[in-house]
């Protein structure tokens, strides 16, 4: 139908009662009555609620939101009826008129006065309109409508108004709302969440500990307070836990965040003590078997990660797409080359797919198949332009590995151009553009990185590298690996680097105990082979031949070291 007809329809519609006789059967005269006192049969008011609310959608769907909205507002007021009241209010609210939505909720409210929907669809809109200090009254009479469901409406408050930009006048209305319930651990619950998302955070520990005097074994409010205890000390957040699991030995949940709390805090073997003890009591739960199993492989105990990792795959763990990329991980340091293909290959989704597949490549390359490692490569789906990059890397480093350095320098390159910011890719340009003899070319990348992340450890240390490499500009050289010291103190490579640059200043005893530390860190053939450097330049030949031998002995297949044994100790 034409919008032009709706509108004449509706008004005839809204003017009045309709006559279905013709005007030739009319014999007596009917007196006019004005449409404000009209009253009509309970067939004629039927047919005309009925008619009007299909005009009203009817205009809706043809994107006359005007005449929709005020046909079912006058509809509404008209009949008085909580069906339609309920109807137009949704309409109102639809289209984002509020005012009006809430206008009509008033009247819902008249007519049905007891009615649980019409103070939710208020609230609801109160917080839409930005009006949350109104909300308080309609809060206060829902919960004392549902006194059977009082803990978990309370527990709710905070998911309803979390998305509303002021925590400070969220904990108000929370805290005028719980107050008549302060005998119930749930109120204090939730003044204390409120208190946390408002950053008042001593008010905070106060409500979650009065929960927990009045629920001690509540779990849910021990977490919380926890959390909370977090953002300022992981010290005092384990203790929190600790007492409480003490107190309460079956709260799963309570020692698994304690568990995790212990790793952050590198208490490794505190952590596998708690982890045990869950893995005992829950030997089939997915939750307590992957993170036990990735804390032995973080401490080095293969047998028990793997048997761990072998059991989610038997299990309804989701992310077997995870499991089956450590245990190829696995299988490539126990040189067991086809078990691992085979895992990595079936790593079909998540955040380890295209590390899997570049794995993948590789042990495709080591068996001789070149061109099968690249077509795996390039029939990788690449989701984002972060996969992107780092498949554009894996087929350099590729390419580069194959002997074809030209080429994989040109696939960098081809990427880079098409994203110029992402961080690896231009700190992977820059590396292999110095290995290509463009130092220049690699400065430049390495500076464009720096601007995007003045941050970036392993950037400033591989320009202030190369600048002491090619001794020159060795103060500057000095100021970045200085910089990339103190984000990364105990970075061994960074720590060859300062020693290095201090080589070239002619600090010898500073350049060798810096080095000595790094080594002493990660025993690596080129921090070995810059120490040898530097001892046969203090005069320690012997010192020198001793270590650089020792280390090739180590490391047969390093050509820096190879380099080294053979300029200072034939």
């Amino acid at each position: 139908m034409p919008k032009k007809l709706i509108l004449a329809a509706l008004a005839l519609a809204l003017a009045g009662p309709l006559h279905a006789a013709d005007k030739n059967t009319v014999k007596k005269p009917v007196r006019k009555q004005s449409t404000a006192t009209a009253t009509y049969g309970p067939e004629d008011l039927l047919a005309r609620t009925v008619f009007q609310s299909l005009l009203a959608d009817l205009a809706l769907q043809r994107g006359d939101t005007e005449l929709g909205v005020s046909a079912w507002a006058d509809l509404a007021r008209r009949t008085r009826d909580p069906a339609v009241i309920a109807r137009a209010t949704e309409v109102a609210g639809a289209t984002k008129q509020y005012d009006l939505a809430l206008e009509l909720t008033r009247l819902w409210l008249q007519v049905a006065p007891e009615s649980t929907q019409a103070r939710q669809t208020e609230s609801s809109l109160l917080l839409l309109s930005n009006r949350i200090d109104d909300l308080a009254p309609q809060l206060a009479k829902l919960l004392e409508q549902d006194k059977a469901s009082l803990p978990g409406n309370l527990m709710h408050l905070n998911r309803m108004l979390s998305r509303h930009p002021d925590k400070k006048a969220v904990q108000r209305l929370i805290d005028r709302v719980a107050e008549p319930y302060l005998e119930l651990p749930e109120a204090h619950f939730a003044m204390g969440l409120a208190a946390s998302n408002a950053d008042d955070l001593m008010r905070a520990q106060s409500e979650f500990a009065r929960a927990l005097q009045l629920r001690p074994d509540w779990e849910v409010a021990a977490l919380a307070r926890a959390q909370l205890l977090a953002r300022q000390s992981h010290a005092s957040a384990i203790e929190s836990l600790r007492e409480f699991v003490a107190a309460n030995p079956g709260a799963r949940d309570a020692r698994l965040t304690l568990a995790r709390l212990l790793i952050s805090d590198q208490k490794y073997d505190e952590a596998r003590v708690e982890f045990d003890r869950l893995l005992n009591e829950h030997p089939d739960n997915p939750d307590v078997i992957y993170p036990v199993a990735m804390l032995a492989l973080q401490q080095g105990d293969a047998a028990t990660g793997r048997a761990l990792l072998e059991k989610l795959l038997k299990s309804d763990f989701p992310d077997k797409s995870t499991v089956h990329f450590f245990l190829g991980q696995l299988d490539e340091e126990q040189k067991k080359p086809e078990a691992a293909l085979a895992h990595f290959r079936q790593v079909t989704a998540g955040d380890q797919y295209v590390a899997a597949r570049a794995r993948a490549a590789q042990i495709l390359l080591q068996q001789g198949k070149p061109d099968e490692a690249r077509e795996l490569l390039h029939a990788t789906r690449g989701g984002s332009a972060t996969e992107q990059a780092q498949l554009a890397i894996a087929e350099a480093q590729l390419l580069r590995e194959a002997g074809r350095r030209d080429d994989g320098y040109a696939v960098l390159e081809a990427a880079l151009a098409k994203y110029p910011d992402n961080p690896e890719l231009l700190y992977e340009t820059a590396l292999t553009a110095e290995r290509q003899g463009k130092p220049e070319v690699m400065e430049k990348h390495l500076r464009q990185l720096l601007n995007l992340k003045p941050d970036h450890a392993h950037a400033l240390n591989a320009l202030g590298y190369s600048l002491a490499e090619r001794n020159i500009r060795l103060a500057e050289a000095q100021d970045l690996i200085t910089r990339a010291l103190a984000l990364a103190p105990q970075d061994p490579f960074i720590m060859d680097s300062m020693g290095w640059v201090q080589f070239r200043q002619g600090k010898l005893p500073e350049a060798l105990k810096t080095l000595e530390m790094a080594y002493g860190i990660k025993a690596d053939p080129e921090i070995a082979a810059h120490m040898g450097e530097v001892l046969w330049t203090m005069g320690r030949k012997d010192d020198a031949a001793r270590l650089l031998k020792e280390a090739a002995k180590k490391y047969p297949d390093s050509d820096v070291l190879a380099g080294a044994v053979k300029k200072f100790a034939p």
